[in-house]
């Protein structure tokens, strides 16, 4: 018997891309976790990050899922939620402007600026930083000397995570402490001279996996161009290396802040390009970037 066929939008921001499903329009696969790594494979399905699901609310004028490449739910995407607000706006389920996204971090506030017939320029307010070590959630080092309370932040902190000194670490300058933030899904942050120089496909995966991370976590190597633009580089929680990530720039954003390297308002030059990042003092994190539609299809995997 056949598959059921399945439409799907390819679409990615910042070359951070994944394949969406409008389950305004259709059915909402059954086993979503199980779909991700199917469709996401870039010889064998249609490719991408991951695989994002676009479905009504009860508390939201939409609700995304977001499962990683390796099947794995996430709680929250940056570059996805701001391809998820073009789609609900460019097929007239939501009015352009505002528009609130339900996730796996509660309800968030997203303005669509259409800026063409298949891409917009997108800004998303990430929410309030989390910092507590607890929240994050990040675990104290085993050893003497690291008896830090778990409300407390991880800013710029001696850790063994990245192992024993490596000659990488000498070519790429690399500070070896680290400061992690969540913004409602975890991750771990590196400063260095030359992000070009980091082995981030043996490093990314090592960090990510490290028991210090209960929820494991997003991995980040960045270097401070100057006090408003940043360059860097993201190992993805179950997706591996990627072209961006919108919640790890807004949580590097936050860490600059936090160390005294960088102004609130930055730029984050990504692999795939530049998102615009602003955190004020009261609020939460704006982020602003694009959502470009790629193709349309059918999936007959399914």
């Amino acid at each position: 018997m056949p598959s059921p066929a399945l439409p799907f939008l390819k679409m990615h921001g910042a070359g951070n891309d994944y394949v969406y499903i409008d389950g305004f329009r259709d059915a909402a696969p059954a086993d979503p976790a199980t779909l991700a790594p199917r469709i996401a494979d870039r010889h064998r399905g249609v490719g991408g990050d991951g695989l994002i699901l676009v479905l009504p609310s009860s508390r939201a004028q939409a609700r995304m899922r977001m499962f990683n490449a390796d099947g794995s739910e996430s709680e929250m995407c940056g570059n996805g939620i701001r391809c998820v607000a073009h789609l609900v706006v460019s097929r007239g389920h939501a009015a352009p402007g505002p528009v609130t996204i339900e996730t796996g971090r509660g309800v968030l506030t997203v303005v669509v600026e259409r800026t063409g017939p298949r891409h917009s320029r997108v800004t998303v307010d990430m929410g309030a930083p989390i910092l507590t070590a607890a929240a994050i959630p990040v675990l104290p080092e085993p050893g003497p000397g690291t008896a830090r309370p778990r409300g407390e932040p991880v800013v710029d902190e001696a850790t063994v995570t990245l192992g024993a000194p490596e000659p990488w670490w000498e070519v790429a300058g690399l500070d070896p402490l680290l400061t992690a933030v969540s913004m409602g899904n975890p991750h771990a942050i590196y400063w260095c001279r030359d992000v070009a120089a980091v082995p981030l496909e043996t490093v990314g995966p090592r960090v990510e996996r490290h028991a210090l991370f209960p929820q494991r976590t997003n991995v980040h190597f960045v270097q401070v161009l100057d006090r408003g633009r940043v360059r860097m580089r993201t190992w993805e929680r179950g997706s591996g290396i990627t072209q961006a990530c919108g919640t790890g720039a807004s949580a590097v954003c936050v860490a600059g802040v936090l160390g005294g390297r960088t102004d609130r308002r930055v730029v984050a030059e990504l692999p795939g390009g530049n998102l615009e990042l602003d955190w004020t003092a009261a609020a939460g994190v704006a982020m602003t970037g694009p959502a470009e539609e790629v193709f349309e299809g059918v999936w007959f995997g399914a």
